[in-house]
């Protein structure tokens, strides 16, 4: 029978229960995601490795830069259009976000870089290109 006291262990930074857990101060400006000890693959909120079934997941911090992946326009649920984008992140994980800027312009390939961790309305990351792309428009 398992009972809880004041003295039970919390989980170790980095186990499957600390996916969870509210994020540091000093990370609330970051994108926190976790890495299989096993066989290394990175995954956004998981618990357990998509690859491997592996628990054992250590939290890292992302360095905030990635390619949009996929992007689309979404009219439901809000005053104007917004953008809905599927960021590949330099790590090598996928994550679910905004793009800032008119969502006709967003496109696969862009580079962008972490504004925010947190929307304020939506809670997803938001993003804004790195560099302004050339395309020639016929």
């Amino acid at each position: 029978m398992y009972h809880h006291s004041a003295i039970a262990p919390h989980p170790a930074a980095g186990s499957a229960a600390g996916v969870l857990d509210p994020a540091p101060a000093d990370a609330r400006d970051a994108i926190l995601f976790q890495r299989c000890t096993w066989c290394g693959t990175a995954m956004y909120h998981r618990l357990l490795c998509p690859v491997c079934q592996g628990s054992d997941l250590r939290t890292e911090r992302s360095e905030g830069v990635g390619t949009v992946r996929h992007s689309t326009i979404v009219h439901r649920n809000t005053p104007a259009a917004r953008n809905v984008s599927l960021i590949e992140m330099a790590e090598g994980f996928v994550v679910r976000g905004r793009v800032m800027g008119p969502p006709i312009g967003i496109h696969s390939g862009d580079r962008v870089r972490l504004s925010t961790a947190k929307d304020p309305v939506r809670g997803e990351p938001v993003f804004q290109l790195v560099d302004e792309p050339y395309r020639a428009w016929t």
